[in-house]
């Protein structure tokens, strides 16, 4: 039985451009490719958010009244509820000076028992060596 390990880093804010809703959409439909793949194979992906990305985690975000677009919260949840590791660079969060309780960490309203985690860059560069397949959006 062999595990294909993806990463999606994403490093683009949430508005003005689709790559971070993208890295999102991908992660998530990954998780149904399992039909296309030999028995007992599996995938399992990640989603990293570095740099100007870690703006996607912010709860509350009004994306339909300034940009008329649904927000990425939905996204975030939706991973979380398929069990999805996701990672929040620590240092890119403390030079935004974004505290945890500012974050959307879980799913609990839908279901969710998985957390997002907040992680020293190291710990994403790690995981960035470790994957066969590695996405930046």
């Amino acid at each position: 039985m062999a595990t294909k390990k993806l990463l999606f880093v994403a490093r683009s804010l949430p508005y003005k451009t689709e790559a971070s809703r993208l890295a999102l959409t991908h992660a998530i439909s990954s998780q149904s490719v399992e039909i296309y793949l030999k028995d007992g194979d599996l995938v399992e992906a990640t989603i990293a958010f570095v740099g100007d990305g870690v703006m996607n985690c912010l709860k509350n975000q009004q994306a339909m009244k300034h940009y008329g677009i649904t927000s990425i919260e939905g996204h975030m949840k939706n991973s979380l509820l398929l069990d999805m590791k996701v990672m929040i660079c620590k240092e890119d969060l403390a030079k935004f000076g974004i505290k945890e309780d500012a974050l959307l960490m879980d799913a609990d309203d839908i279901g969710g028992e998985v957390k997002a985690q907040i992680v020293p860059y190291s710990e994403i560069q790690k995981e960035m060596e470790s994957v066969d397949h590695l996405l930046f959006c």
